[in-house]
């Protein structure tokens, strides 16, 4: 009897080892494999609020977590279960469960580019931004008044031009934002970029200039930026500008004329455009428009506060994007027959 009942002992402590070095293997496989057959990453929404549970069992409906109770188990026995981030997460499925974990409690959400185009006017932009994907929409012609009170501008905004106080006040660069985040989080992160560029290139401006401020520096940045997309001529159009500035020469400037007509653009200027009075026509005003009228980039900017030493006073498109510049009126009006008129 003695015998058959250490056998049987023998035999239990053989299972019993057995199913601790089975149960270890599995552990250790849980722990060092892929938390998933998947292949391809999936994005997946953790709300606020969510238990681990309900987070594993999301992991597992997108496909990219085979053992969603182990793993609640898991972070359980680490004391991790009340930690996990929530937001859009990027989920590997080739991952190993400590780096599931790591990316859960880092809560890295996904990013998305908002790009603000140089050269646009604040109605071209704000559309193109409230169109992408997973951003919220707050901003409209409504709430204009607000956003100029959150971002402490003053509201020269009319009825003609609602978004006038706005116009150039925007760096034209890329911006990331989370799903969910609003148009008017990316506006004021855009507008803190361009104060922060304005200061510091005006603290570093050339001597001489005729602004006499960092806001008359911003409406010429943006004369420049909608006048040519040649970098090389940026420094040239702006020396141009201030040399007329300087001698009380009208800007005459066809962009200011389009700003000015509004919607009503329609791709034409004529002449009863240019003859028309609007606070923006500077072939009929002296000096610098009210407020820019786009976007200006680093480079506008730039080229606004550094223009180049020039003697011209004239310049006209050639049709290729370039322009030619002249010194006397004579040789403007033998470019501009040449360029415009084609005779």
């Amino acid at each position: 009897m003695m015998r058959a009942w250490k056998k049987l002992l023998l035999i239990a402590l053989s299972g019993i080892l057995v199913l601790a070095l089975l149960a270890a293997w599995q552990i250790q496989q849980f722990l060092t494999s892929p938390i998933s057959t998947g292949q391809q990453p999936r994005i997946v929404a953790i709300h606020a609020g969510s238990s681990a549970a309900k987070v594993a069992q999301q992991l597992h409906t997108a496909g990219v977590l085979d053992a969603p109770k182990a793993y609640v188990w898991y972070l359980r026995y680490h004391g991790l279960h009340g930690q996990l981030k929530t937001g859009e997460l990027q989920i590997n499925p080739q991952w190993n469960v400590a780096e599931l974990t790591e990316a859960l409690l880092k809560g890295e959400t996904v990013k998305y580019p908002a790009t603000l185009v140089a050269g646009q006017s604040f109605a071209q932009m704000l559309p193109q931004l409230q169109a992408l994907p997973k951003i919220k929409s707050q901003l409209s012609l409504q709430r204009v008044a607000e956003l100029y009170g959150e971002l402490g501008l003053p509201n020269p905004g009319t009825a003609a031009y609602p978004f006038a106080g706005l116009e150039g006040w925007f760096l034209p660069e890329t911006y990331l934002y989370e799903a969910g985040d609003s148009d008017v989080e990316v506006l004021k992160r855009a507008y803190a970029a361009m104060q922060r560029e304005l200061q510091q290139v005006w603290a570093a401006r050339a001597e001489g200039l005729p602004y006499k401020t960092p806001y008359e520096a911003l409406i010429m940045a943006a004369l420049v930026e909608k006048e040519t997309g040649v970098a090389a001529e940026r420094a040239l159009i702006a020396g141009v500008f201030v040399n007329r500035l300087k001698k009380g020469m009208r800007l005459q400037t066809d962009p200011t004329v389009i700003y000015g007509i509004g919607e009503g653009y329609d791709g034409n200027i004529r002449k009863r455009d240019l003859l028309k009075s609007t606070p923006y026509n500077t072939y009929r005003m002296s000096g610098l428009p009210p407020t820019p009228i786009a976007m200006p980039s680093r480079e506008a900017l730039w080229a606004a506060l550094h223009p180049q030493n020039t003697k011209a006073l004239y310049f006209v498109a050639t049709g290729n994007g370039e322009h030619v510049f002249s010194e006397t009126l004579e040789a403007h009006n033998r470019a501009v027959r040449q360029y415009q008129l084609k005779r």
